[in-house]
């Protein structure tokens, strides 16, 4: 686990995910990104510590996502993503920041791949940061 990531369950019994995972995930918000999550995957994957997962409407949308997620990161971390992969077609855009990875998908797209459902027992954060428990939802 990373060291933004400890620090970031220090408080509340918080799931361990970065900071800047839950930067991405308000960015995501402020551009209206849907049901935005972020999922602890520290535990559950060993190869980053979170997924944000939202989605937009159309491509405009995850276009503006994304853009803005860049934006913030940048501005109040300084950090940029390491890849991204996605731009092209817009239908699901992966932005790997390392310790967390950034999902933005079309709505279709993000209820075909599920990845809330495929991760059901990782824990999960809403965008203000409160835990929430939907292993159990099936």
């Amino acid at each position: 686990m990373t060291a933004s990531a400890e620090a970031a369950s220090a408080d509340n019994g918080r799931p361990d995910v970065p900071e800047a995972a839950l930067v991405a995930a308000r960015a995501a918000a402020d551009k209206l990104g849907q049901d935005t999550v972020v999922l602890a995957m520290g535990d559950l994957l060993g190869v980053t510590d979170a997924f944000v997962v939202t989605s937009g409407a159309n491509t405009r949308q995850v276009r503006t996502i994304v853009e803005e997620v860049e934006r913030q990161l940048k501005q109040s971390a300084g950090r940029s993503p390491r890849a991204t992969e996605g731009l092209r077609d817009l239908t699901w855009v992966l932005m790997d920041y390392g310790d967390f990875l950034v999902h933005v998908f079309q709505d279709e797209a993000r209820a075909y791949y599920d990845l809330e459902r495929l991760w059901g027992n990782a824990p999960r954060l809403s965008v203000n940061g409160a835990a929430s428990d939907h292993a159990n939802e099936d």
